[in-house]
């Protein structure tokens, strides 16, 4: 994907489940590959970024999931390492279907907020879990 016209645009989906847990992704590729990451990914041409959120927890973590609201948007240029992107972040919450890692994801699996605290994570996704008061 060419850089030339300006940053790209990616989402993350903080996708809460009803026992309190949230859901997180082993990256299989890199940058970061074998961190715990949110799930998300980069926005279709043609896409909106809601949709794109949805289609990114179906891809990898197969699952169904609402969108709930906007946590935030976050735009550090050094925020991915491949380029510039710009992330529209998603709170949401799990519908149906059954947790898996797939696509790029390597394992999906689910953490409580003691599990989280301290846990390095990929990308800015520790800044975004504080922002939706997770961390």
């Amino acid at each position: 994907m060419s850089n030339l016209t300006g940053p790209s645009l990616t989402v993350d989906a903080v996708i809460e489940y009803p026992d309190d847990r949230i859901v997180l992704i082993r990256r299989g590729s890199p940058p970061f590959e074998g961190s715990w990451a949110l799930p998300g990914g980069f926005v279709d041409i043609g896409e909106t970024v809601e949709h794109a959120c949805i289609r990114e927890a179906k891809e990898e973590c197969s699952i169904d999931i609402v969108l709930d609201g906007i946590i935030g948007v976050y735009s550090d240029p050094k925020r991915d390492p491949r380029r510039h992107t710009i992330s529209v972040a998603f709170k949401s919450h799990y519908s149906e279907g059954e947790l898996a890692g797939s696509d790029d994801a390597r394992e999906a699996r689910l953490f409580t907020r003691r599990e989280l605290k301290g846990m390095k994570l990929a990308f800015d996704h520790g800044e975004i879990l504080t922002d939706a008061g997770w961390i």
